[in-house]
């Protein structure tokens, strides 16, 4: 999903930007004498982020490579601070499967060998379909991310044992609130089960496949977009079908990268009146991963009842 020459810059600027305020607030936090004391964990995006700040409270320094919402994964070039901070982490956790190469490629350049890595593909134990491709954006599915919590508390018990017990705690009190979010998956199933849906991008699927959603959009489409190549116009023809003959009930739609193709996908919706739902790769702005998941589960379900 490579951005435009434009967009690349303002990105590096502002990347630029908040790599000086970081430097120049660092040791005016008012943790910073405690930061020795607490473990020191490195999250690809603040997706990770937050899960390891739910389970490791007051007891962890999380740093969040990617916390931007205009900032893509894919092809996020890493710094020197990244680097730094990589360097000294005891805990790590990555998404994998393709999606964050430049953490291992960092660690393994640090030479930090005795950081515990947590990857969440591996532990989601998902793989390739025959004959297509492993979708990676395992943090849609609830599963996955309950058995990474799981493991976050394993590897912040083993960096301070004295804290175990609390880790454990924070962990089982997370995983219980992805069960509701399980709960409305499962209505929109029974309510909906068998309809179906258009994305731009694979981003959503364990999401919308749990809902008992079917995917109808070219498979080249989606692919396409995703590895940020163009679309062939018999291909983009095709996708724009499924609106205009009202073969699909709703349109989930990434709005963290966007193109040609997708803006003409998603006015199609809107034209003909189908409804559009809106998600991101990364947490919004002032969103903590339990909200924003349930935004999105609501969002579907609200837009599905229309």
């Amino acid at each position: 999903m490579p951005l435009s020459t434009s967009r690349r810059l303002a990105l590096l600027t502002s990347a630029s930007l908040a790599l000086l305020a970081g430097c120049g607030s660092s040791s005016d936090s008012p943790d910073a004498e405690n930061a020795s004391a607490k473990v020191p964990v490195v999250a690809s995006t603040n997706v990770y982020g937050d899960i390891v700040r739910s389970i490791g409270a007051d007891k962890v320094d999380v740093t969040s490579v990617i916390s931007d919402p205009d900032q893509d994964p894919h092809s996020y070039e890493a710094d020197t601070h990244n680097q730094l901070v990589l360097s000294k982490a005891k805990v790590v956790v990555e998404n994998g499967g393709g999606y964050d190469d430049f953490v291992d490629r960092m660690l393994k350049s640090g030479h930090n060998d005795s950081a515990q890595v947590i990857n969440a593909v591996e532990v989601s134990g998902k793989t390739a379909p025959k004959g297509g491709e492993l979708n990676e954006h395992v943090w849609y599915d609830f599963p996955t991310v309950a058995r990474v919590a799981d493991r976050i508390s394993a590897a912040l018990a083993k960096a301070d044992p004295a804290d175990a017990a609390a880790f454990r705690k924070n962990a089982t009190a997370f995983k219980a609130k992805l069960t509701p979010l399980e709960a409305k998956e499962a209505q929109i199933k029974k309510e909906h089960g068998g309809e179906g849906v258009a994305i731009t991008e694979p981003v959503p699927l364990y999401m919308t496949e749990a809902s008992g959603l079917v995917d109808k959009t070219p498979p080249a489409f989606s692919e396409a977009i995703e590895e940020g190549d163009d679309v062939s116009p018999r291909i983009l023809q095709e996708n724009l079908a499924l609106f205009n003959g009202k073969k699909v009930k709703v349109l989930v739609y990434n709005e963290q990268t966007s193109g040609p193709q997708t803006e003409k996908t998603e006015a199609a919706a809107k034209t003909a009146g189908i409804p559009v739902v809106p998600v991101t790769e990364t947490l919004p702005k002032g969103k903590d991963y339990l909200g924003w998941m349930t935004a999105n589960v609501d969002a579907l379900a609200s837009a599905l009842a229309k």
